[in-house]
């Protein structure tokens, strides 16, 4: 319900993810949804993401496919430690990446790597 300044939710809030469109460069648009599925057909770069709002959150799952990808990332995308996160080298594995949005420059990210 909406108190006339914010929303109140009172239960659980879900969306439909939506998958990325695989190429040398992924770029999400926040504006879409908080969660995104991808299977990549190639190397790739996770580019900065569009529409961008501070205290988004979310997941990107992705899916390696016959042939394992590697992944590079844009400038916003931050790890613990300042180390970047690896995908699992093994084709047809799961890694899903948790974001938190802290400004407009200083995307959190963190790895769950090799789900089965």
């Amino acid at each position: 319900t909406f108190d006339g300044t914010s929303w109140v939710l009172t239960g659980a809030v879900r969306g439909t993810p939506v998958a990325l469109t695989a190429g040398a460069t992924v770029t999400p648009d926040f504006a879409t949804a908080n969660d995104f599925t991808l299977t990549p057909n190639q190397n790739f770069t996770l580019n900065n993401p569009s529409n961008i709002v501070v205290g988004q959150s979310g997941s990107i799952k992705i899916t390696q496919d016959a042939t394992p990808r590697t992944i590079a990332y844009g400038s916003n995308w931050k790890f613990s430690g300042g180390v970047l996160a690896t995908l699992t080298a093994i084709a047809g594995r799961f890694d899903t990446l948790y974001y938190d949005v802290r400004s407009s420059t200083h995307i959190e990210v963190n790895l769950l790597a090799d789900t089965r």
